[in-house]
């Protein structure tokens, strides 16, 4: 992970400049710590079936993992990928698609907790759905 130097306090602007400094898959493991963290304060403030939710929903891959999965991203893109590397990265993106699963189900029973759609827990939530094309 990239690092970035702060010996001063700064305002929520200066920290969003700092993390503007960050690499693409830095920041986006910087969003998930982040969005963790602000489920685990809302979860001290929830019911604890909701709060254990919340907390397996906002659980992600390592920090290594997604790095190494970023690795081998480029590497098919640039067509280097060796064939014991294609069989790593179709082992970890089984691994991803896993977590998906587990999180979504548990979005759900989030929703059926709360009497509403999995649709608005995740626009509540500031959860986006990838669209492919």
């Amino acid at each position: 992970m990239s690092t970035v130097k702060v010996e001063i306090q700064l305002s929520s602007e200066d920290l969003l400049k700092a993390v503007e400094q960050l690499s693409q898959p830095d920041l986006e493991i910087f969003v998930s710590q982040v969005i963790a963290l602000q489920a685990q304060r809302k979860a001290n403030k929830l019911p604890q079936t909701e709060a254990e939710l919340l907390l397996k929903i906002n659980q992600g891959i390592t920090s290594d993992t997604q790095k190494r999965y970023d690795e081998f991203i480029a590497k098919r893109e640039a067509e280097t990928l060796t064939p014991d590397e294609y069989k790593e990265l179709l082992d970890l993106t089984e691994q991803i698609e896993k977590l998906q699963a587990e999180r979504i189900e548990y979005l759900a029973e989030l929703a059926r907790l709360r009497g509403t759609s999995l649709t608005a827990v995740m626009e509540n939530l500031g959860i986006r759905t990838l669209t492919y094309v």
